[in-house]
């Protein structure tokens, strides 16, 4: 099987952040969304997906995580058939992030 996308540490998607442009991607619930979030993401949902494939910029890095890093991987995959070039998810997900930075 041919991976699509790349799982990325919590480290490595920091450092793409702060490289620069990236579009960064929550697909949790929206309640877990608005009580804390990774600064600059967007929360995906049913109502909003297809206006973020359409109008984001599919050649800058797409950065997607979930909860713990299980749900974004199939997102990672979805958004990187969509026409994303660069699509990560991020390992261990929004839980880790807040461990870890």
């Amino acid at each position: 099987m041919i991976m699509t996308y790349k799982c990325i540490s919590v480290e490595q998607a920091k450092a793409l952040i702060q490289a620069g442009d990236s579009t960064i991607l929550d697909i949790r619930d929206p309640g877990s969304f608005s009580h804390s979030n990774i600064e600059s993401s967007v929360n995906v949902s049913n109502n909003n997906i297809e206006q973020i494939i359409n109008n984001s910029d599919k050649t800058l890095p797409l950065i997607v995580y979930c909860y713990h890093g299980n749900s974004s991987k199939g997102a990672a995959e979805y958004f990187y058939d969509m026409g994303f070039k660069e699509s990560y998810s991020v390992d261990g997900g929004y839980e880790d992030w807040k461990l870890n930075l």
